[in-house]
């Protein structure tokens, strides 16, 4: 039962992004777009997945005094991983990510989540949590892009439902419309939260 729970805290009680408003860099970022978002999303999961599982399994062999340096090693490797698997494979995704990508290794999620949660519990659990925050993540960066996709392009996941000359509010897949689509949902968040 502890382990359910584990997994839908991230998703819903203590979604990164709408509730705890951390890694507020890459959700700001790259959401111009539903694809942006899943991608971004997708990478950040996999490294705090295999982070915080490496994390939780050599903790034991960890001094006190390079626990953080020692965190953001093996973060940084998984996050190279990904960087040159998504420069390969998936080049566009990649190029239209950039440095964000890098950043995942100052992401203040998967330190956090290292630190708080795999350094003191066991390899399944921290991959428990690694799954509910990774996914919890995705889903907002994911929804984020769609609302700024849809509003400011007329298209969702590069399916385009209106016209070339139709009206959007190009507001929306300018910075700006990052914080104003954010706030919005944010609020809708606390409001269902509340309900």
């Amino acid at each position: 039962m502890s382990l359910v729970k584990e997994f839908t805290k991230g998703i819903i009680k203590e979604n990164p992004v709408f509730v705890l408003l951390l890694g507020m860099c890459p959700t700001l970022g790259v959401t111009t777009s539903a694809k942006n978002g899943l991608g971004m999303g997708l990478a950040t999961m996999f490294v705090l997945i295999a982070s915080n599982f490496v994390v939780s399994s050599v903790k034991s062999l960890i001094p006190d005094k390079v626990r953080i340096p020692a965190f953001i090693v093996i973060i940084a490797s998984f996050v190279t991983i990904v960087d040159l698997s998504m420069a390969a494979y998936l080049p566009a995704l990649h190029a239209q990510l950039g440095i964000f990508i890098p950043l995942i290794v100052v992401n203040c999620i998967i330190l956090g989540r290292a630190e708080a949660f795999a350094s003191k519990n066991s390899p399944i659990a921290s991959i428990i949590d690694g799954i509910g925050m990774g996914l919890g993540f995705t889903l907002a960066l994911t929804l984020l892009g769609a609302v700024r996709e849809i509003l400011g392009s007329g298209s969702l996941f590069d399916f385009r439902f209106l016209p070339n000359d139709a009206n959007t509010m190009l507001l929306f897949v300018m910075p700006p419309g990052a914080f104003i689509a954010l706030g919005f949902l944010i609020a809708i968040v606390n409001k269902i939260k509340k309900a």
